[in-house]
């Protein structure tokens, strides 16, 4: 039996239909198998990089690119002309000497490794940089923080701290996740604390820093009144361990295996009939591929990842697991995790004014594309084919989570659910991804692994002691290479809203289609327009260069 393309839910399929739907799925169930890669990760698929089914494979195209991309920057750069591998540098100037011609191609990195020792610019990536999704206000300093007014009196410019606390000006990142986790050998990882301060002209400062979770004669309060190697070897250490908890929590679980989770759940509960999975097919695009690919390559024992990083594959395990205890559905809203962190008002944030335009953008076309679907609640609880969709989430690929729902009652439910699948697997990533080589390229910025434990005692450190404690050479060269090969993009990439493929073929959805990418034409003139007016341009979440998809 051969149907129409319309797009239709499986109450609505005459019953010969209803019977091909059930064969479909019970194919797909067969050849998308649930696996657990390592204990405590959310599920994956059951297939190595060479047994994946042929409808998530990499094309021809997107295959050469990716080995294309790692061999360039060997190329471009002087990478492969580097001696004494296992050296440390001789000096923090050597660092540029990897670089090539890349550096001449980013003004982000160039502004960065002329500022990066600027607490200004230290403050200002909790914000804008990789990871900026860990910061948060401070209202109340935790009993594990013992920081007096007396310590940051000179940063606060006659102001009182607890008054500045009552105001919101205080903001905190805690590593607290980091607490146990095992290091690998020869390396050290540490679980810090940073106290930061806006200051009068919107700046984001750090005022005090602790390296461990608990205080203590051997775990001082580092200041920006310290001597100089004392205050930039803390800030390093903070930097480093927030390069751990970006690439496993905020990058690889939050935006990749989520999405692969979503991915595999929609190949095996959703008719390639079913409007959702016409809606969300542009959206997975080469994302079990890519996860395969890393799980080879990146973040395996002997992977790329697990070399130029402090963890071993003990400490991801371990990491992921504590992560895995606190992830929410709700928190990958990102209107719910703004609020969560008392983020609402922040100044010169540019990911959360960005991100909520791309949301709202996704939500509204999503609602579009639903309420086609969709007359009323009650058609979303009939719809046996969705209910399991988000069941096979919850209780299978996150590991029978209770904190995804297990069902859907209503047309809001889905569509927020929905939105979420979307925009992790879009803007989410993009966000978190594509900045790695402007923020993680000049090392000393944000050290990959640190090679000397934390200091216990003002007054010790010398520039020595830092460049022992930085990556070594070899270290550096794989990091700098692969994280310029993670922000490429493919030449012919499909950004948030290009869907060449046409699933739907009904005039009323591709009437929300075009909206959609009316709304995000008018998002990116708002982004262009803003850049011109601000020194350092912020870019990741400017939808025409938002790939669809978590394909790299």
């Amino acid at each position: 039996m051969i149907r129409e393309g319309t797009a239709r839910l499986p109450q609505n399929d005459t019953e010969p239909f209803q019977e091909q739907r059930k064969d479909e799925l019970e194919s797909r169930q067969k050849i998308f198998r649930w696996n657990e890669w390592r204990p405590g990760f959310p599920m994956s698929i059951d297939a190595n990089v060479d047994d994946l089914p042929k409808e998530v494979q990499f094309d021809g195209e997107k295959n050469s690119q990716w080995y294309w991309d790692l061999a360039e920057v060997f190329i471009e750069t002087k990478l492969d002309k580097i001696d004494g591998l296992m050296e440390s540098w001789k000096d923090i100037t050597d660092f540029e000497k990897i670089f090539g011609h890349l550096i001449n191609k980013n003004q982000v990195l160039v502004d960065l490794m002329q500022n990066w020792t600027e607490d200004y610019m230290f403050g200002y990536q909790f914000l804008n940089g990789c990871n900026p999704v860990t910061i948060k206000k401070c209202t109340d300093l935790p009993e594990k923080f013992p920081v007096t007014h007396e310590m940051v009196k000179g940063s606060l410019k006659g102001r009182q701290l607890h008054e500045e606390l009552r105001k919101g000006n205080i903001y905190i990142v805690d590593y607290e996740i980091l607490k146990d986790v095992p290091a690998a050998s020869q390396r050290y990882l540490t679980a810090p604390i940073c106290l930061l301060y806006k200051n009068e002209v919107d700046q984001m400062l750090p005022i005090a820093i602790q390296l461990s979770q608990t205080p203590g004669e051997m775990s001082p309060i580092f200041l920006p009144s310290d001597n100089e190697h004392d205050w930039m070897l803390a800030k390093m250490f903070v930097k480093s361990s927030d390069f751990i908890v970006h690439q496993l929590v905020t990058h690889l679980l939050k935006t990749h295996l989520v999405s692969e989770v979503f991915e595999m759940a929609m190949y095996r509960q959703l008719s390639a009939v079913h409007p959702v999975y016409k809606l969300l097919m542009p959206h997975v695009r080469f994302t079990i591929a890519i996860n395969a690919e890393g799980r080879e390559k990146l973040i395996s024992e002997d992977g790329v990842i697990s070399k130029v990083s402090s963890f071993g594959e003990a400490g991801m395990v371990k990491l992921i697991h504590k992560a895995m205890e606190a992830l929410t559905f709700k928190s990958l809203n990102i209107h719910e995790d703004i609020k969560a962190r008392g983020m609402e008002d922040t100044p010169n944030y540019y990911y959360r004014d960005d991100g909520l335009k791309i949301w709202e953008a996704i939500n509204h076309f999503v609602s579009a594309v639903v309420k086609i679907y969709y007359d009323s609640d009650e058609a979303v609880r009939e719809d046996v084919e969705i209910q399991r969709f988000v069941k096979d989430v919850s209780c299978f690929g996150m590991n029978n989570s209770h904190k995804f729902p297990e069902s859907l009652e209503s047309r809001e439910e889905l569509i927020e659910y929905l939105t979420v699948v979307i925009f992790t697997a879009s803007a989410q990533h993009a966000a978190v991804n594509f900045g790695q080589f402007d923020w993680y390229g000049w090392i000393p910025n944000s050290p990959s692994t640190m090679r000397r434990p934390p200091p216990q005692r003002k007054g010790e450190v010398d520039m020595k002691r830092i460049l022992e404690t930085l990556p070594d050479r070899d270290c550096s060269r794989n990091l700098l290479g692969t994280v310029w090969a993670l922000t490429r993009t493919e030449k012919n990439e499909r950004f948030l809203g290009m869907y060449p493929d046409m699933y739907f073929t009904e005039q009323p959805a591709k009437i929300a289609i075009k909206t959609f990418c009316h709304k995000l034409k008018q998002v990116t003139n708002i982004i262009k327009s803003r850049n011109k007016e601000i020194t350092l341009d912020y870019c990741y979440l400017s939808p025409d260069k938002i790939p669809n998809s978590v394909a790299i």
